[in-house]
């Protein structure tokens, strides 16, 4: 029963003063997780309700933005119940699942950016094809493929990952991402293989397909009229600053494995928050304050809401 108990349950060897803190940590990571929430969906309203935002590259926006609120469900929840916790423990099968649903949706925000670049590429560099181009059947196949082949690729790893013996119990991090792997006994030669597959397929190939377009924007920008390059810089821009912040958290975190290096506890954990924070957090402020459609609604929301504010103070 005992050895039954120590495969089934894991501890998240992450906290720093948990016990001492935990009111404050939870209190500021419970605001963060609230704030993320209602940014994002404030943007996807907007695309929602508004038919002149019903095109191809505020589609994107908006599953990209819905794609952040439930990769941070995906770690929030669990993290607030970690600090009112008196120790951080939870299954292993819970565990792969958050690992499962992480790397999906992590892996679905490198696939809707290449839908992205692809949309402004037709947008810029063909512009009277781009009707025919970017049609609904277009724009719901690279949705389709976003959310469908990662799962795909990482059912795999999960599977494999819940056939492999474990020898360690405590991961270090504060959530279960590739920490999970310094678990087991020894890495199983098909998730070292497949696990270069999917960095390829979902990561490293998206990310050569969204250079090589830009690259053919920029191109295209640099020897068309001043107009053009004001379009292509105010609609490209916020999606390079993303791709940007989001490379490099996401190469920190596969790497970060990879190594298994003894990396310092405290640096770990103020990574692996700026990877849950920065990212969900910063997206709706990046594409609500640059995209101009997008500002505009969202000014004529606000403007809207101090009307009603000030009508009830006056009743």
């Amino acid at each position: 029963m005992e050895k039954e108990l120590n495969v089934t349950y894991i501890t998240l060897d992450w906290y720093v003063e948990v016990n001492k803190y935990r009111y404050v940590y939870f209190f500021i990571m419970c605001i963060l997780y609230i704030l993320i929430i209602c940014s994002n969906s404030t943007i996807v309203y907007l695309i929602w309700t508004h038919k002149n935002l019903h095109e191809p590259m505020y589609i994107f926006i908006a599953a990209l933005l819905l794609n952040c609120v439930l990769y941070s469900t995906n770690i929030y929840p669990k993290l607030l119940i970690d600090f009112l916790s008196e120790k951080q423990v939870t299954s292993y099968s819970a565990c792969l699942f958050q690992f499962f649903m992480f790397y999906t949706l992590g892996s679905s925000e490198f696939i809707l950016l290449a839908g992205m670049a692809y949309d402004r590429y037709v947008a810029i560099c063909k512009p009277l094809q781009y009707q025919t181009i970017m049609t609904k059947t277009t724009v719901s196949i690279f949705l389709v493929i976003a959310w469908l082949a990662p799962s795909c690729h990482n059912i795999v790893l999960v599977t494999a990952s819940a056939e492999a013996k474990l020898c360690d119990f405590n991961v270090k991090g504060i959530f279960c991402n590739n920490a999970v792997y310094t678990l087991q006994c020894a890495r199983p030669r098909l998730i070292t293989v497949f696990g270069v597959v999917c960095l390829l397929n979902l990561v490293i190939f998206p990310m050569l397909f969204i250079v090589f377009t830009y690259t053919k924007i920029f191109i295209v920008s640099y020897q068309s009229c001043k107009e053009i390059r004001k379009k292509a810089a105010e609609t490209c821009l916020p999606h390079l600053l993303v791709l940007i912040s989001y490379s490099v958290f996401f190469i920190y975190d596969v790497s970060i494995a990879r190594v298994e290096s003894d990396f310092p506890k405290t640096a770990r954990i103020i990574m692996n928050l700026q990877i849950v924070l920065y990212h969900p957090l910063f997206n709706p402020f990046i594409y609500g304050l640059k995209m101009k459609e997008i500002s505009k609604h969202l000014k004529r929301l606000l403007s809207q809401g101090n009307m009603i504010s000030c009508i009830k103070a006056e009743c």
